[in-house]
């Protein structure tokens, strides 16, 4: 196989991007037409098809895509020392591709055999998960590898990447919901339909994965010319200034474990999250102090991974609110919105693709404004382009937040109100998801470029796992309320406690899977969704104004990186 020689290359054409660019474009956007679409209809098939209640199903989905973005930590690091980015692309590729065939074999089989179903359905899910592992640093840290460090395109490249990213996401998204989320004009849905869906995802990653294998040899190629993400090599170019090899004293290895389990049993009992969360957590806090150990790390490396913690921490945030996209919102979309668009009841895990139609739009104009800008040494720094897209979220969230409030149990919202609150989440991603990824191959070291993307990824695994739990807080939505009226049950009287319902009521409300209580965040009880909605724009604008505020300090950690 190729080795990789590291090399620092200043001529590089002024203009346009290296064609490998584009077939990591490609790509990543079947990769995310697989998880996506996937994605779109898991909590749906959960709670339709498994019979699991919304809160447990958005505990499982927050869990799910916790890990999805933990174990990048693994995959960085194997392929950093080990396989290499493209060996473990294709491998995580070819993983992915045969858990969506788990899902795929799980809706297929829960009508004849409900526990190997649900079964399936769990080895699906840790199946993905191991794939993403392995996939989703390695392409990200290839797109950096493509340039040299300091190149000004370097956010464009990333702006570019990630519209290739929401292609799939599109794509996926409309695709897989028209196959597997079918529901009749009179509200009737087809559970046996969820088994298409897959299986279209299934079929797009093993297709994206053969693209990159014949493909790879021709166009992913450094600056000069040479292979990269081979297989990894301890050569270096001679004039290179940075380390290779990352040095950790054993004291540093061993407290490290031992801070992991403590971290692990703190979240788990003190906090009060379930084993996964408090492993989510527990992990993310252990590898970022484990890093920051490395003997070999000069004053400026270790500042710039302070400055890259820092920011991981406020992304956990945003991730938290926006991937309410894949649970509580698509449930509010489902149960209490009005989804008809001029003329069309669009299924309601296709609601969410707004977000994915605004990316492809917006992408561009985003890559040209960051250029434009910084053409005429006006583009604002990172931390404070990430600020601009925590306060979108929270304005989005606040749009919704007065169009529930006041609205009666059982009556619905127009469709386009969550299209907009969408648009809005959207414009802010674009600040903030490619310039996260952009500034980690700015700021990593070399020895340590896959391995940070992975940690960059965990501040997005504690932000869904915190996902699953902001999800869980949704109170009874109206179809809560309308199927208790019709078994003779005032829901309402029943939550408030005016009324304590019979052992024969209580049987059927837990038959039908209605909730008896509020759910409650923080120890704050959340009675209807102005509430909820309200979490989702105090947690971003609150991250928004602290992360403004320290964007100086983050400019001198950063050493002249932007």
């Amino acid at each position: 196989m190729d080795t990789i020689n590291i090399a620092e290359n200043p001529n590089l054409p002024a203009k346009g991007h290296p064609k490998g660019l584009y077939l990591l474009f490609t790509t990543e956007m079947w990769e995310r037409f697989n998880f996506y679409g996937m994605r779109a209809l898991l909590t749906l098939f959960l709670v339709n098809s498994l019979a699991f209640r919304e809160s447990e199903a958005s505990v499982i989905y927050g869990g799910f895509l916790g890990l999805c973005y933990l174990t990048p930590m693994l995959g960085g690091f194997i392929s950093d020392r080990f396989l290499g980015n493209r060996n473990c692309i294709l491998l995580g590729g070819i993983v992915m591709g045969i858990g969506q065939l788990f899902l795929f074999f799980s809706a297929s089989t829960f009508e004849t055999n409900f526990d190997l179903s649900k079964t399936a359905m769990y080895i699906a899910l840790g199946t993905i998960i191991l794939g993403n592992g392995f996939f989703k640093p390695n392409i990200s840290s290839m797109v950096g590898q493509l340039y040299t460090k300091g190149d000004s395109r370097l956010d464009s490249a990333f702006t570019i990447f990630y519209m290739g990213i929401n292609m799939g996401a599109f794509l996926g998204m409309y695709i897989c919901p028209l196959l597997g989320d079918v529901v009749l004009d009179d509200g009737t849905r087809i559970v046996t339909a969820f088994k298409w869906g897959f299986l279209a995802a299934s079929m797009a990653m093993f297709f994206g994965s053969a693209l990159f294998y014949f493909l790879k040899e021709k166009y992913v190629v450094g600056p000069t010319g040479n292979a990269i993400g081979a297989k990894p090599s301890l050569n270096i170019t001679k004039g290179s200034e940075e380390v290779l090899k990352a040095q950790f004293s054993n004291t540093a290895i061993y407290c490290s474990i031992a801070a992991f389990f403590i971290l692990v049993f703190f979240f788990r009992f003190a906090v009060d999250q379930n084993w996964i969360y408090s492993f989510i957590y527990g992990s993310g806090i252990t590898l970022a102090g484990f890093i920051i150990s490395d003997t070999s790390l000069s004053k400026m490396e270790r500042d710039r991974i302070m400055a890259l913690y820092i920011l991981a921490f406020f992304v956990m945030f945003f991730w938290a609110c926006f991937e309410q996209a894949g649970s509580s919102l698509t449930f509010i979309a489902d149960y209490q919105t009005d989804r008809r668009l001029f003329g069309w009841n669009m299924p309601p895990s296709f609601v969410q693709n707004a977000n994915s139609i605004f990316i492809i739009v917006f992408a561009l104009p985003f890559s040209w404004l960051w250029l434009y800008l910084q053409k005429r040494n006006l583009e604002p720094i990172s931390p404070v382009k990430q600020s601009f897209g925590l306060l979108l979220l929270a304005v989005g969230f606040l749009i919704m937040a007065f169009q529930v409030k006041g609205l009666g149990t059982t009556e619905k919202i127009g469709v386009s109100w969550l299209i907009l609150m969408y648009l809005f989440h959207t414009l802010g991603e674009l600040c903030l998801s490619p310039i996260g990824l952009s500034l980690v191959s700015k700021l990593a070291p070399l020895r340590f470029s896959s391995l940070l993307m992975g940690v960059w990824f965990i501040a997005n695994a504690a932000g869904y796992a915190l996902a699953g739990t902001l999800g869980a807080a949704l109170p009874p939505t109206g179809d809560k309320y309308t199927m208790a009226q019709g078994i003779g049950i005032n829901l309402q009287a029943v939550l408030d406690k005016t009324i304590i319902p019979t052992a024969a009521q209580l049987s059927k409300l837990n038959e039908l899977r209605i909730p008896i209580e509020y759910p409650m965040f923080a120890g704050f009880v959340i009675h209807n969704l102005f509430e909820f909605f309200m979490l989702f724009v105090i947690l971003p604008g609150v991250a928004a104004v602290l992360l403004f505020l320290l964007s100086g300090v983050l400019k001198k950690l950063m050493h002249e990186v932007r």
